[in-house]
């Protein structure tokens, strides 16, 4: 038996994701930071859909919390034909404001943890696996007052695309996706709405970015970007000149503020 291994599932779009792969029959290894969240998910998907369902919370920024979450894997034998890196922690100030506490947070939940669980989950994988990670438009360019955060969904875009092709031969599909606004949180709904037409444009569904991005990843697509209208930003922002861009943003975001969660 296989498992999609689902991290963040308990956000909305984890949530989302772990919802869409039910439906699909697929069984599910849900962890998040914590347990009752986990459990009432659990509770949810095993009412409505006839598939297996294992869940372990895990603190990404502890290394003893996540070397217990592998120790779990192991000590049931689970297997993954799936892997889909959700989590991720998102602060919205100029740097200079963090706490060095703040900083670490950021790197080891959006960089660290993702990283090495992908790397760990990779050996405990079924022949023709899958694996998304969930990156974000943040990343397609740097971001003034965004900056760490745009930082390491650049990174995971860069990382996801080199592994698909490390990869390729060996029959894993590897998948980046890159959201614009998610209407998740009521913090990220706000956001949304502060852009007015930008952001309502932007803006798709936590099931549409999980039912997309599973075919996305289905037909091994290097990168999946969800929505024409972010797809077409994407395009405009790597044609005009980086200086352009980075003026725009700095006055944009600078009247936005925002801690992780």
């Amino acid at each position: 038996m296989f498992y999609t291994f689902i991290s963040g599932a308990t956000g909305g779009i984890g949530k989302a994701f772990a919802i869409a792969c039910a439906k699909k029959g697929y069984n599910l290894f849900l962890t998040g930071r914590t347990i009752g969240k986990l459990s009432a998910l659990k509770g949810e998907i095993l009412s409505n859909y006839k598939v297996a369902v294992e869940i372990f919370p895990c603190d990404f920024t502890n290394e003893r919390s996540r070397s217990k979450l592998l120790a779990e894997i192991d000590k049931n034998g689970y297997k993954f034909d799936r892997i889909i890196n959700v989590a991720g922690v998102d602060i919205q100030k100029a740097f200079t404001d963090y706490t060095p506490e703040k900083v670490q947070f950021q790197l080891r939940v959006n960089n660290e943890a993702t990283i090495i669980l992908t790397h760990a989950l990779l050996s405990r994988r079924a022949d023709n696996a899958e694996v998304i990670f969930i990156s974000s438009m943040s990343g397609s360019t740097p971001m003034p007052y965004f900056a760490l955060y745009s930082a390491t969904k650049a990174m995971l875009i860069n990382f996801s695309k080199a592994l698909h092709y490390e990869l390729i031969d060996n029959g894993v599909k590897v998948t980046v996706v890159m959201p614009g606004g998610v209407p998740t949180r009521q913090d990220i709904i706000e956001d949304i709405k502060g852009q007015g037409l930008w952001g309502k444009l932007s803006s798709k569904s936590p099931d549409f970015v999980a039912e997309k991005s599973l075919k996305a990843v289905k037909k091994n697509k290097l990168k999946y970007i969800p929505g024409g209208f972010n797809r077409l930003l994407y395009g405009i922002v790597k044609l005009l000149p980086q200086r352009l861009v980075l003026r725009f943003i700095a006055r944009r975001w600078k009247k936005q503020t925002k801690d992780a969660f």
